[in-house]
């Protein structure tokens, strides 16, 4: 399971989902040019330390990254004609999201072997790209039972794991 990001346009958003791709474990391609200067404050300050242990790759242009593409093409899209509730993921698919200001051009529409649409309500636009990204590799990692083993130190005090829970462990307190 990959995710990748086509023309990005907002630093910020890169570095929420560069911040994601770590924290889950999924590798991240980002498709050039961006329209921002790579090292751009807004992307460091959302990436924050976590640039250095994200397993991020950028690729110059479409061509360099579909070159070396393995797997799956799925778009994520409003114009998508599956729903994320009905999509059915593997674990070789590669998470693309388009620019957020003009998405993907119609020859990569049809490339995408699956293009999912997460259901709104009609009124709003569209969900930030940063979201929808964690809301689609969410529901990704699930089917393809991909999603990290818990490290240490990150459950809430006074949380049980399903462990504890079950045998009966007493809860600790802050």
């Amino acid at each position: 399971m990959r995710l990748a990001l086509y023309q990005p346009d907002q630093a910020g958003n890169v570095g929420a989902i560069l911040r994601l791709a770590a924290c889950l474990g999924v590798p991240l391609d980002i498709i050039e040019p961006c329209g921002f200067p790579w090292g751009d404050r807004a992307l460091r300050r959302a990436g924050m330390d976590y640039l250095e242990i994200a397993n991020a790759t950028r690729h110059a242009d479409w061509a360099r990254f579909e070159a070396g593409l393995s797997g799956r093409l799925v778009l994520l899209t409003t114009a998508g004609d599956t729903r994320l509730d009905a999509a059915t993921f593997r674990p070789d698919d590669v998470l693309l999201m388009g620019s957020e200001s003009r998405g993907v051009p119609e020859a990569i529409h049809r490339r995408a072997e699956l293009r999912v649409r997460i259901p709104q309500r009609a009124e709003p636009r569209s969900l930030n790209i940063a979201i929808a990204a964690g809301i689609a590799l969410g529901e990704a990692l699930r089917q393809a039972e991909l999603w990290p083993k818990d490290g240490p130190g990150n459950r809430a005090p006074g949380c049980k794991s399903g462990a504890e829970a079950a045998s009966g462990a007493p809860r600790r307190r802050p």
